[in-house]
């Protein structure tokens, strides 16, 4: 018998991820970057270009500082709901989206938001095309997974949704063997409509700074996963190889393993009997 294996660890070989989705790009993504930030935790936040500069939006001169440390993602130019525009705006509105952002914030804009929270399996399928490999939706399940369908990406639930209960309910629980993955959504324009910025000052002072929790933006999630299944296994397992530029942590033995970028691990080697 060879070893036994399980992807189920994050970054720091921590068994908990956490990450935000946050809509629009509108001035009031300021307080919530701030908040974030001095929490240590860290989001996406999916910009419509065609409405930066406008009232009540963020400058686009304040995209790259302001984002920072965070990831900046597709939301179209114009926000329309996408399952009922033809191909040919559908290509338009995401391709030149990614354009613009990409060259305020100096990266691949890779991930989406779908705007109104419209999609259908004919529109996800197509966003690979267009150089997507995450796209989020609106339809909360309450569950802390690791999405199914990238391009269908389900969050656990939105932030006026029983947020502190999630909140205890993910630093005590201790199930193995699982990845766990809270993903909470919104528009930070709800704080300020609702008067009620202290559900995410509260949840953020709560579950912020924990070394057992990884704390990652919607794109490096999807990343780890894939360099997570590219790991080659000897057929006794016996051996790892991570042809990925980023470090993999997993549980071999019972015991909490690292693979570094490009390194070919024995494990008879590592594992401590």
């Amino acid at each position: 018998m060879g070893h036994r294996i399980q992807f189920d660890r994050y970054p720091g070989g921590v068994m908990k991820a956490l990450t935000f989705s946050y809509d629009d790009g509108v001035v009031h993504d300021r307080r919530l970057v701030e908040i974030f930030n001095q929490h240590g935790l860290r989001g996406t936040f999916n910009l419509n270009s065609g409405t930066l500069s406008k009232p009540g939006r963020i400058e686009t001169t304040e995209v790259a500082e302001l984002y920072a440390g965070h990831e900046v993602a597709v939301h179209t130019v114009t926000h329309p709901t996408l399952p009922y525009v033809p191909d040919e705006l559908l290509t338009e509105e995401i391709m030149e989206d990614r354009r613009v952002l990409e060259q305020l914030v100096g990266y691949p804009v890779r991930g989406m938001a779908y705007p109104n929270g419209g999609y259908d399996r004919s529109l996800s399928t197509k966003l690979e095309w267009l150089g997507i490999d995450y796209a989020r939706t609106v339809e909360s399940h309450g569950r802390y997974t690791l999405p199914e369908r990238p391009l269908e990406w389900h969050p656990t639930c939105h932030h006026n949704h029983d947020l502190a209960t999630h909140a205890e309910r993910f630093i005590q629980h201790t199930k193995t063997g699982t990845p766990l993955l809270l993903y909470v959504w919104g528009h930070s324009y709800e704080f300020n409509d609702n008067d009620n910025w202290q559900i995410i000052e509260q949840f953020a002072e709560q579950i912020g700074g924990r070394d057992d929790i990884w704390y990652a933006t919607n794109i490096e999630v999807i990343a780890y996963w894939k360099a997570v299944k590219r790991l080659e296994c000897s057929a006794d397992r016996s051996i790892i190889y991570n042809p990925s530029a980023i470090s993999i942590w997993f549980t071999a033995d019972q015991q909490v393993v690292e693979v570094k970028a490009g390194e070919t691990l024995r494990l008879t080697e590592r594992i401590k009997v």
